[in-house]
């Protein structure tokens, strides 16, 4: 039994290590960074190094309060490292979020692979791995050339720990171009750009690629037999828990950065590439119906905040329907290109009423997001906005089913920490609380009407 997990989570905006319990599967510590971008030559790219010492010296810090027994790694997707022979990056690892690589949107547009075999919409900026790697291999050919492996990014942290080459579907399937989810195989991109010989051999999320490399053992102070293993794309751990143990129809819904919606056993329906639905890959390689938007980002850029705010701000706002419409960012969700607006000015609203707007607004995109993908069943909610109640209220409003709230804040350290673990116990859930007055529901007709849902 592994007592205590070190689970390695590198998210957009923040990184943490994160201690889990192996029994009772709780956060028992946390230290966190900010995940900076670097603005410098040749592009925008991830301060992978201060990241690194990061990690290490959390690792050993942690390791002194109680003993790590396995590390875990889960990370965002859409991002690549091109590793060369010595195991050095060949190139910085882009920032998904430069535009560069639209430069040559014509270009690619002309051998990336279609929707149908990919479940990968044509993504704005670098949203594409796939995208960023061609860019790359045409706008810096002498360094990419040098690359021995391209390792999608949970797998560049689990081998710097190991020194073991690994690849695995959940990243690779993360709208990256990369993989067919239905033919479990990877696309015609890889295999037409000559990719496949830099594409590692395929692992397990859950597979140990090795111990601990011995010279991390000694900086760190953990035991040189430590397991690594070989890692998961982050949304997809918030789902993992409930894959092993729960039947479906049911909805995750994974929130952060992005806030990302997964149907399992869902409604058949065709998905619409224009609106940011895709195909994710879960940790079993099966096809996943997915719609996201940048809910957290926008969470932030309107000053949202997940305090509690008293009923008489959510009877005014519901009475004079105060809304945002969507979208911001205005580039990427199911409503991409629209330009945010509330219908009452923030000005004439208290505080208290401004963040009941906030959290209706991130709920009633959750919900259109679900509505896209089929989605059936309880819908679960994991991550930050699992402690915004109004958010969980109007999701249930909007939805007319269940919400049930996961007990860990963060669904995607506990999640990659059930790779570690045999017998991973049922989540424990708990139902949203009160739900929202009856005029809740000419609120979500009036929304859906105005953003033409």
């Amino acid at each position: 039994m592994a007592r205590t997990i070190a689970v390695i989570d590198i998210g957009k905006t923040n990184a943490k290590v994160a201690l889990v319990d192996g029994e009772s599967f709780g956060e028992i510590a946390v230290r966190t960074t900010p995940n900076g971008v670097v603005d410098a030559p040749p592009y925008p790219h991830f301060d992978t190094e201060r990241l690194w010492a990061f990690i290490l010296d959390s690792l050993k810090a942690l390791n002194t309060e109680r003993r790590i027994d396995r590390i875990s790694v889960t990370t965002h997707g859409a991002t690549a490292a091109l590793v060369d022979e010595n195991g050095a990056l060949a190139l910085p690892v882009l920032d998904y979020e430069h535009a560069g690589p639209q430069e040559l949107l014509a270009e690619y547009e002309a051998v990336r692979p279609a929707f149908s075999e990919t479940g990968t919409p044509r993504l704005p900026v670098g949203l594409n791995a796939g995208m960023q790697l061609y860019w790359q291999s045409r706008r810096f050919p002498e360094a990419f050339g040098r690359a021995a492996a391209i390792l999608m990014y949970a797998q560049y942290w689990s081998y710097r720990l190991t020194g073991v080459l690994s690849g695995e579907v959940t990243s690779l399937g993360c709208h990256a171009d990369l993989w067919e989810p239905v033919n479990r195989r990877y696309s015609t991109l890889v295999t037409g750009q000559g990719w496949s010989r830099l594409m590692p051999p395929l692992r397990k999320a859950s597979d140990v690629l090795g111990p601990l490399l011995p010279e991390l053992a000694a900086v760190t102070g953990l035991d040189a037999e430590t397991p690594v293993h070989c890692g998961i794309h982050d949304s997809n751990a918030s789902l993992l828990p409930y894959v092993l143990t729960t039947p479906s129809p049911y909805a995750v819904v994974s929130t952060g950065t992005w806030v990302v919606c997964m149907a399992m056993g869902a409604r058949h329906c065709e998905l619409d590439e224009r609106r940011d639905t895709l195909v994710n890959v879960n940790a079993l390689g099966d096809p996943v119906p997915s719609a996201r938007f940048m809910g957290g980002r926008a969470f932030s850029l309107l000053g949202g905040r997940n305090a509690p705010v008293g009923d008489d701000a959510v009877a005014s706002v519901l009475a004079r329907q105060a809304m945002i419409l969507p979208s911001i960012p205005d580039d990427s969700g199911p409503f991409p290109g629209r330009q945010a607006r509330w219908t009452i000015d923030r000005g004439q609203l208290t505080e208290d009423e401004a963040q009941v707007v906030i959290a209706f607004y991130l709920a009633l995109m959750s919900a259109t997001c679900l509505s896209l993908i089929g989605a059936d069943g309880p819908v679960i909610v994991e991550g930050p906005f699992s402690g915004n109640s109004r958010y969980l209220a109007m999701l249930e409003a909007a939805t007319g089913r269940r919400v049930l709230v996961g007990e860990s804040a963060t669904g995607t350290s506990v999640g990659a920490a059930c790779l570690a673990v045999e017998g991973v116990p049922r989540p424990r859930l708990r139902p949203v609380e009160p739900p929202l007055p009856e005029a809740a529901a000419a609120y979500v007709e009036k929304w859906r009407s105005l953003a033409g849902d």
